[in-house]
């Protein structure tokens, strides 16, 4: 039932939209309402080509229409039809027949239900306004006596503006004496003898109609006053007007009451006369004026804007003078128009049988008079019957459906009149329910959500919602249903999606649709944009990514506003906001583009916003206001300025830049810079220059624009401010001096004339200077003593004076190369490649200039080894500076050298010293440049190697190291080393080997001062299971590449390789039976477990290509690959000596091997040795020569 009575209300509600339509179905039979109707007044201006009244309504059955004019039938000349209803109730006049049409309309609108009526359209054809033709006698006063000109305005369309003119348009002036009131009427409170004239004119001016008529020209005669003994035809002089009581010329008598509506301007005027010209005062009796009151008209007239009851009451004007004063009183009434007290009646749907009051509620001053109408017909008291009317309310007892009527009530008054219509329906009717069946909502997950239900019927329905068939799943906190029927749920859930069922009932019947709601998820930004700051010119970039919900992407969006402005976006070539995926560029960004950011993500249901800060650097405006004074001198000035903007980058610098007309017009140089909180710069300036200066300021961003020049400041001469800087002496000759300078730059010249004393003198031997006048910046001294010291000093001076006193400076003459060769020169080897060589120092007279240092020659005669092989290998190397000894480095050992010495200077070098001869003792060998390992057998191994290419002294024979490998770990198991003497040995048949055992070789010469570097090579023995007649070969490989090129200059390399190739091609011919039992260097993996470089296939087409016979009972051996691949040394491995003195490591790995002669060498990744055997630290078996000592010349 709460239900029901909600419905009634709201139905209720839905009748009473101002007297329109009952918000019903057109289904539903029911009278007329006028939806749109012209409001009156019409004016039809005289431009207008036709006037257009209209009304329409809406009904079922559709309505037609009739007109009255004033009270009477009226039938327009021309309907227009509307498509909806069968008569139009639209209808035009046009211009030439408007004046016959003059008068007040009202429309009617009807069917079979019920007629709906409008209020009076008043339509008004005014003619164009004029004067009428008239002869205006003139107007003669005495001086002093008042003026009243009338004007009498046309009536006319719109408002209108009044003026005072003459025939010329001259306005006539007004003041406190001339003035006008508000009807045009022009007062003068006393005449003067300058108001006679013939052309007073009164224009009115009516813009609506864009006309303005002027009134006939009126003539003013102002009489002087003469004094009593002078005759009419006498002197011209007049005296003043005696003083005149004040009076009122507007209004007339004492009071004068004034009626205007609420809501207006009120507006009292007293326009007075007198002589002198009175003054006039306003106030209010009982009450002060209100603060909104102005006074206008030079105090003539009060104004108060949209009055109100409280405005009501008793004013009074005065005007006094200095004989006397008049006053007036206005009793000012506010009356109000006929208005709504609570608003329209409502129309009104009620069930047979029921009461039915329809109360017009008016309030007005004066009070209304109230008329009711039934279907526009006057509707009388009735009290017999069942319809009442009393005053403002009509009664209906016991309602039928033949009281369904349209009932006007229409209040009137003097100041209007106000009209409802009021729909009253009596029936039953079973609910109808006007929202559509399955109307889709979607709602966002916390949102609120009204599913409607607007249900007409009669009596009102009771109204239930459910969903899912059941009422409770609608019941809870978040549920609530609506006075009107619908259903509220707020703070949605996505479990809410579903459909709703929406069941009216009443005793007439039932109806229900169905509502699908569909809660999706929230458009939130994920990704908001961040403050930026960025630097004009450049591309600024601001991302905004969202989440929406999935079934929203049509209607989603991102929009971009600048200061809560959209931003316009363009796809056009040329434009500069470009967004893509939601990320909005600014291209080539200026100072405008700075500002607040805001990204609205949206959708149809929801938004999502956030903001970022865009703040653009740029360069800082140029400064201004340059000011330019002078301090102590005319050439010390101060130069200020008023800082630009610094466009939010702070300015860090300010660059004082100045132009001169004389050297370099037109060219600007920076002259000054000034921290950047500083506005101020004191200048310190050059003589006889024409200035002007200018300050830009730089901050993060660069330099800004320069500012305007200041004019031109011209400096008086004066003597150089200093003298010439970077004074050089040299002596390119043997006996003279050249001397030069950096000269005064033009702007410092000061003045004219300016030229340069050069003065010089020797060293501590003379006292008298010797001076010369140049005026280029370079002066020859000639005939010098050799490398002499001289003292030098250059002042500059112009036409008006000296420089101050130079800087003495101290050079020398002209150098020669040195005469004498250094003394004493003594060689002391410290090893085979390293000698100290030292000297006796040359006198220093003998170097004749600036000592360089001394140069150390030396060059390689012959080899000890091979006396017959003779070298010119010739070598220097310099030495600076002042020093009698030096380390030479790079020797080839074993060696005889030739070495002198000679001292230099800047002009070339000295005789070279006698020659000293000295021998180079023997040094360890170079590594030995090919190792392999054939006729793998169980137990055994046959290595051969090459000897080195450079022995660096005399063999006495090879260091053989061996260790045995693990090949599952990879460690050295154990390491064996053994002497092998002899230095033609290039062979050795290891014995003793474990079967099927992986290991690994090292091979280096020896002589007496030492081995050298090893070179590596695995190779395994062979297994008893896998013995075989036919030999492996195992491959060659070094580690040293830049000694395999020279392996074809050597004629035993070419013998070993012959006989190595030989050995391989027996070898191929077993290669089917197994393959390779050797290995690679440390650091590959045994045999077993890596695939041989040169494939077994390949040997197999040699052998068939190339059979040997020869070849079938050799042992099955592999011969291995050469490679230069890098290998890892073993650890731990212990090494034995040539004497004798073997020690075995344990747990060597294959990660390194042990240093060699006491931890002084180890081996490198490819397995080549590093470091060198010294001769006191060798433990070999070759004995250690003895050092050798200085040599002497």
């Amino acid at each position: 039932m709460r239900l029901a009575g909600s419905l009634q209300l709201a139905l209720l509600l839905a009748l009473s939209c101002g007297a329109a339509g009952l918000s019903i179905p057109l289904e539903v039979e029911q009278p007329p309402t006028i939806i749109t109707h012209t409001s009156g007044p019409v004016i039809a201006l005289p431009f207008d080509n036709s006037v257009t009244i209209g009304c329409e309504a809406r009904g079922n059955p559709p309505p037609e229409y009739r007109w009255t004019k004033d009270g009477m039938d009226f039938t327009p000349p021309h309907i227009t039809a509307d498509k909806t209803h069968h008569t139009g109730g639209t209808f035009v006049l046009h211009n030439k027949h408007l004046f016959q049409f003059q008068g007040k309309y009202r429309c009617f609108a009807f069917n079979k239900l019920g007629t709906a009526m409008t209020e009076e359209i008043e339509l008004m054809v005014p003619g164009v306004p004029k004067f009428p033709k008239e002869d205006i006698e003139p107007v003669v006063v005495k001086e002093g006596e008042p003026i009243v000109l009338k004007c009498d305005p046309p009536e006319g369309v719109g408002t209108r503006q009044i003026y005072w003119m003459s025939i010329g348009l001259q306005h006539i002036d007004q003041d406190d004496r001339v003035s006008m009131d508000l009807d045009g009427n022009l007062y003068f409170s006393n005449a003067l003898q300058k108001d006679s004239r013939r052309d007073y004119c009164c224009f009115v001016s009516f813009s609506k109609i864009r006309a303005i008529v002027q009134k006939t020209a009126m003539a003013v005669v102002v009489k002087s006053l003469k004094p009593d003994n002078e005759s009419a035809d006498g002197s011209d002089a007049t005296e003043a007007p005696p003083a005149r009581i004040p009076g009122l010329l507007l209004p007339s008598g004492v009071q004068t009451e004034k009626v205007l509506l609420k809501g207006g301007d009120l507006r009292l005027e007293c326009i007075p006369e007198g002589f002198p010209t009175p003054t006039v005062n306003w106030m209010k009796l009982g009450e002060k004026l209100p603060p909104r009151t102005t006074f206008n008209n030079f105090g003539k007239r009060l104004t108060i804007p949209a009055v109100d009851e409280s405005d009501q009451g008793k004013y009074m004007c005065t005007a006094r003078n200095s004989a006397g004063e008049a006053v007036h009183y206005f009793d000012v009434i506010v009356e109000e128009p006929p208005r709504w007290q609570t608003g329209p009646p409502r129309s009104q749907l009620t069930v047979i049988g029921s009461d039915v009051h329809v109360k017009c509620s008016v309030g007005g001053k004066p009070p209304p008079d109230i008329t009711w109408r039934r279907n526009g017909e006057f509707f009388q008291d009735d009290p017999a019957g069942s319809r009442r009317v009393l005053d403002d309310t009509v009664v209906l007892h016991n309602a039928r459906p033949e009281d369904s009527a349209v009932y006007q009530c229409e209040a009137s008054s003097a100041h209007g009149s106000i009209l409802a219509n009021v729909n009253i329906m009596v029936t039953n009717v079973a609910p109808v329910i006007l929202t559509s069946d399955y109307r889709e909502y979607a709602v966002i997950v916390g949102g609120d959500v009204i599913m409607n239900c607007s249900v007409f019927s009669s009596p009102p329905p009771t109204i239930s919602w459910a969903k899912d068939g059941s009422p409770e799943t609608t019941k809870g906190e978040r549920f609530f249903p609506l006075q009107n029927g619908a259903l509220q749920i707020i703070r949605a859930e996505k479990d809410d999606s579903g459909e709703y069922v929406c069941a009216a009932f009443n005793m007439m019947g039932d109806s229900a649709v169905t509502a699908v709601l569909d809660v999706k998820d929230p458009t939130k930004i994920v990704a908001p944009p961040r403050d930026v700051q960025i630097v004009s010119g450049t591309t600024a970039q601001l991302m905004c990514q969202a989440e929406h919900d999935k079934s929203l992407r049509s209607t989603f969006e991102v929009v971009w506003r600048k200061d809560g402005e959209e931003i316009p976006l363009s796809f056009e070539e040329n434009s500069r906001y470009v967004v893509d995926d939601g990320m909005l560029q600014i291209m080539n960004v200026n100072l405008s583009d700075q500002g607040i950011y805001s990204c609205i993500a949206r959708t149809l249901l929801d938004e999502d916003s956030a903001t970022a800060l865009l703040t653009v650097l740029d360069v800082p405006d140029a400064p201004r206001n340059l000011q330019l004074s002078e301090l102590q001198s005319p050439r010390n000035v101060s130069l200020s300025w008023v800082p630009g903007i610094d466009h939010n980058s702070s300015v860090t610098e300010f660059i004082v830049e100045y132009e001169e007309s004389q050297w370099e017009p037109g060219r600007w140089r920076e002259l000054q810079k000034v921290p950047g909180n500083q506005a101020t710069a004191e200048l310190a300036l050059h003589g006889h220059l024409n200035y002007q200066f200018r300050v830009y300021a730089v901050n993060a961003v660069g330099p800004g624009p320069p500012s305007e020049p200041t004019e031109r400041y011209k400096t008086p001469p004066a003597a150089p401010d200093r003298n010439p800087e970077n004074i050089k002496i040299h002596g390119h000759l043997p006996h003279q001096m050249e001397i030069s300078w950096e000269p005064l730059l033009p702007v410092e010249h000061n003045g004219p004339g300016l030229e340069y004393k050069v003065s010089y003198r020797k060293l501590g031997l003379e006292d008298h200077w010797k001076d010369h006048l140049v005026k280029r910046h370079s002066f020859v001294v000639r005939n010098t003593s050799t490398f002499v010291p001289y003292e030098i000093g250059i002042q500059s001076r112009n036409s008006h004076g000296w420089g101050p006193e130079p800087n003495v400076v101290t050079g020398y003459s002209g150098e020669d190369v040195p005469t004498a060769a250094p003394q004493d020169v003594a060689v002391e080897v410290i090893n085979a490649t390293v000698l100290r060589v030292s000297w006796t120092p040359v006198p220093p007279a003998t170097v004749r200039g600036h000592l360089g240092g001394y140069n150390v020659h030396w060059s390689r005669k012959r080899s000890l080894l091979n006396p017959n092989r003779v070298f010119d290998d010739r070598q220097s190397l310099s030495f600076p500076g002042k020093r009698s000894n030096a380390i030479v480095p790079g020797l080839k050992p074993f060696a005889e050298y030739r070495l002198t010495v000679n001292v230099f200077n800047k002009k070339g070098n000295g005789p070279n010293s006698d020659p000293v001869t000295f021998n180079t003792p023997e040094g360890v060998p170079e590594q030995v440049p090919i190792l392999t390992a054939s006729n793998s057998q169980k137990d055994s191994v046959l290595l051969v190697w090459g000897p080195p290419l450079e022995a660096n002294g005399i063999l006495v024979g090879f260091l053989l190291k061996y260790h045995l490998i693990n090949e599952t770990t990879l460690e050295v198991v154990d390491s064996r080393e053994m002497n092998i003497t002899g230095a033609d040995s290039t062979q050795w048949q290891l014995r003793g080997l474990e079967e099927g055992s992986l290991y690994r070789f090292h091979v280096s010469a020896c002589t007496r001062a030492g081995c050298g570097p090893p070179l590596a090579h695995e190779s395994a023995t062979i297994a008893p299971e896998h013995l075989s007649l036919t030999p492996a070969v195992a491959p060659i490989q070094s580690s040293v590449e830049s000694q395999q090129s020279n392996f074809s200059t050597h004629g035993w390399v070419i013998g070993t390789l012959c006989a190595v190739a030989l050995l391989t091609l027996v070898t191929l011919m077993a290669c089917f039976v197994r393959r390779n039992k050797g290995g690679k260097y440390a650091g590959t993996p045994p045999p077993r477990q890596r695939q041989d470089m040169f494939s077994m296939e390949k040997v197999k087409e040699k052998e068939d290509l190339h059979p040997d016979v020869e070849s079938q009972g050799m042992n099955d051996d592999t011969f291995c690959e050469y490679s230069d691949s890098d290998e890892k040394p073993l650890k731990g491995s212990s090494l034995c000596s040539l004497n004798g003195n073997d020690t075995v490591g344990d747990s060597v790995s294959r990660d390194s091997l042990v240093d060699y002669a006491d931890g002084e060498g180890e081996f490198n990744e490819d397995g080549s040795f590093i470091g060198e055997y010294s001769g006191h630290r060798h433990r070999g078996s070759v004995s250690e020569p003895n050092r050798t000592g200085p040599v002497v010349a």
